[in-house]
């Protein structure tokens, strides 16, 4: 493969806001429902992404403020109708009430593209657009920004390791060293921390939290004692990357195991984690069935299992285990961000031979395992191999890892190292 593209580091404080990937399906869906719902956690680059599609052509209303809030809640019908369509409503999860009204004005018009709603928490949230808005209504899930959009590389395809999409990655890809990837991963992927490097990345996220745990936590999801929960926030973020063992999870943050399973619940439905499930065939019953907890912003997660720096991190004992969650999290977000849906999994039997990442298309199970790294053994290869003597259907695969350009590792299945910077 030829040598990486070489461009610009990252842009400069003060700049234009980074296009999004998921701008352009989401474009595409509003003009084909007549609702259009972005969901996400709080300072992923929601509302951002939804003003600059809509430009001057659309009204904007945040039920932040509290007198809009208060008409919501009091008389929804009254609001819809002070804020005609087209509208953008901003906070939506935090006035269900309107959902119901935004149906009937949906199917009073019948017109594409007149409601665009976000909202950060959707524990609540969805239920009301089940019941209401089933079928008038298309869901984007924004994440934070993946490494492509905080360079403003060209947007890719969602990750497949097959040859063709490999080859264009490589050719996009702008690279860097073991700590300039470790920077990343420590900095996070919050847009206002990517794209405002002298923002002090610490008091981002002490104030992110203290936000996140008075406003949503508290507020919409009833939990009375924030200290406790905070305390289960940081242990779920040291077991990043491993397989979720509720019990052990409660223990350590001093809370009953049904609390403990109702709080990590939470932090599914508010975007700040990920619950990847284990992959299962009738073929054999020696699969787990335990599934492993990622968080979705390393940044936070760092901060969480206080880590100083990107030197300490990279050195410490979670590095191996961030370093998958980033790899985990850059793959989740090539394909949400462009729309489609990831059926991913991971493999792990009894006798601990395993798999960290198995994507499947069009039948067949593409297998990724992520190892920080430069040079792979051969023992990195030992799941794949028990899974292809199984029987099971695989497609090409990928080491991500250290490498500095991409290595063939073995022919049958097609398996390749890739540097994790293609991403």
């Amino acid at each position: 493969m030829p040598p990486a593209a070489k461009r610009p580091a990252r842009r400069a404080a003060g700049a234009a806001p980074l296009p999004r990937f998921a701008a352009k399906p989401i474009a595409a869906a509003a003009r084909q429902f007549p609702v259009l719902l972005v969901t996400g956690a709080r300072q992923v680059g929601k509302t951002t992404l939804l003003r600059s599609l809509a430009g001057s052509s659309r009204r904007y209303v945040t039920l932040d403020d509290p007198l809009v809030l208060r008409l919501a809640r009091e008389d929804p019908a009254l609001f819809v109708q002070s804020y005609p369509p087209p509208v953008l409503i901003d906070e939506v999860q935090y006035a269900p009430q309107i959902l119901p009204h935004i149906k009937i004005a949906v199917d009073a018009r019948r017109r594409a593209g007149d409601f665009w709603l976000t909202g950060s928490q959707p524990f609540h949230l969805m239920k009301g657009v089940a019941e209401s808005l089933a079928g008038r209504v298309a869901i984007f899930s924004l994440l934070g920004l993946s490494r492509r959009e905080a360079l403003g590389l060209p947007a890719s395809l969602p990750f497949l390791p097959v040859p063709p999409r490999l080859q264009r990655l490589f050719e996009s890809a702008q690279s860097t060293d073991l700590l300039g990837l470790y920077a990343d991963i420590w900095r996070g992927s919050y847009p206002a921390l990517v794209t405002q490097p002298a923002m002090s990345r610490d008091l981002f996220y002490s104030s992110y939290l203290q936000t996140y745990l008075q406003r949503d936590v508290r507020d919409l999801a009833r939990v009375g004692d924030e200290t406790a929960f905070l305390r289960f926030v940081r242990a779920a973020a040291a077991r990043s990357a491993q397989l979720l063992n509720i019990a052990e999870l409660a223990r350590d943050a001093d809370v009953a195991p049904n609390t403990a399973k109702a709080w990590l619940s939470i932090l599914a439905a508010s975007g700040v984690v990920s619950l990847l499930q284990p992959w299962h065939a009738n073929l054999t019953k020696r699969f787990i069935k335990t599934p492993k907890l990622y968080f979705l912003d390393t940044g936070l997660a760092a901060y969480l299992t206080q880590w100083s720096s990107p030197q300490t991190l990279e050195a410490g004992a979670m590095a191996g285990a961030m370093f998958e969650t980033w790899v985990y999290g850059q793959i989740l977000r090539s394909h949400a961000h462009a729309g489609s849906t990831a059926s991913m999994s991971f493999y792990r039997d009894k006798d601990q031979r395993e798999v960290d990442l198995l994507i499947e298309h069009d039948g067949r199970l593409h297998p990724v395992e992520c190892k920080k790294s430069a040079s792979p053994g051969r023992d990195t290869l030992a799941g794949i191999q028990t899974l292809a003597r199984s029987g099971v259907a695989l497609g090409p695969g990928a080491v991500v890892c250290m490498v500095p350009e991409p290595v063939p590792l073995l022919r049958e299945p097609r398996i390749t190292a890739l540097p994790a910077w293609m991403l």
